[in-house]
């Protein structure tokens, strides 16, 4: 049910003791993610009263709340709002991630998937998800692929569903791949798999079911035990308005890398710095054209290719 609606705003009961704020038009645009941040920074610095937690999405947050009435977190937002100037920088940590590409704990899932649920699921074909996004996208071959994957930072618009499971999409839109989800999900998956749905990647980090096609699997990013320095003071590696870069690296490299993570020898490589929103939207002006031929080559591939 809708409480309120302002331009751009829209204000939603979320049971008796919630309330979504959503942002704009439901569709992909990381401008919209900047804004929910922001609102995130500034409700941290001007908490209202009975304010329990927010919990940020990609264009809408969820504020929980005891003891306070849903019409004054609307008058505190509406007031937030009115005093956001436009975005020019966005706090940003570059996070640089190690990946092997279709590993073996990754076929494995795909395997146990094929054995168990689904023998004919066309996404699975060889034991494997990489060759079907391959085809999705209209990539010549799989290391069109993996160039795609490694050549733009992939910006985290939020942390969810599970804890320290980010959703994280390309920055660089001529780099976009999109490919449709399991129908229906895995029942097992491999911590640190790196997953693909629609154009959002995503990092399992526990064991667990899923619906992405696995493309490769890269390093721990979520330890309650803080077996490495890096989880001691916070359990999840990355956190919203964070970058990812992913490097390759062969399997046999990652798994002694995880070893060496669990062992507290690795030192993940995480910087602070900030995001240039205003160039960040001048390169998309720049490269538009770029990335309109790449969409319209991938969504006639896509024509093309079998749903699961």
């Amino acid at each position: 049910m809708i409480l309120a609606e302002r331009e751009g705003v829209t204000y939603r009961y979320a049971g008796d003791r919630a309330l979504l704020v959503e942002y704009g038009p439901m569709e992909l645009d990381l401008t919209l993610n900047f804004r929910v941040l922001a609102v995130d920074d500034a409700l941290r610095a001007e908490p209202i009263e009975g304010l329990v937690e927010a919990a940020p999405g990609f264009r809408s947050i969820l504020l929980t709340y005891e003891g306070a009435r849903p019409e004054a977190l609307v008058e505190h937002l509406d007031r937030i709002h009115a005093g956001l100037e436009e975005l020019s920088e966005i706090p940003s940590r570059l996070v640089n991630l190690p990946v092997a590409f279709d590993d073996s704990e990754s076929r494995r899932a795909v395997q146990r998937y094929l054995d168990t649920i689904r023998a004919d699921a066309p996404n699975a074909e060889g034991g494997t998800n990489v060759d079907y996004v391959v085809r999705y996208n209209g990539f010549a071959d799989r290391e069109a692929l993996y160039d795609a994957v490694l050549a733009t930072e992939q910006w985290v618009g939020f942390i969810g569903f599970f804890p320290g499971l980010p959703f994280m999409f390309p920055l660089d839109p001529r780099e976009t791949v999109f490919v449709p989800k399991y129908n229906p999900s895995r029942t097992w998956t491999a911590e640190g798999a790196v997953g693909l749905g629609g154009p959002c990647y995503s990092i399992y980090p526990v064991e667990s079911a899923g619906g992405y096609q696995l493309l490769g699997r890269t390093l721990p990013v979520y330890d309650l035990a803080g077996r490495n320095e890096i989880f001691r003071e916070d359990p999840l590696l990355l956190r919203p308005g964070d970058r990812v870069r992913f490097h390759r690296v062969e399997e046999d490299e990652l798994l002694e890398l995880f070893a060496d993570v669990q062992a507290d020898r690795y030192r993940y490589e995480r910087a602070e710095g900030v995001f240039d929103v205003g160039e960040y939207l001048d390169r998309l002006t720049a490269v538009s054209d770029e990335a309109d031929a790449v969409r319209a080559h991938r969504e006639r591939a896509a024509a093309e290719t079998p749903v699961p």
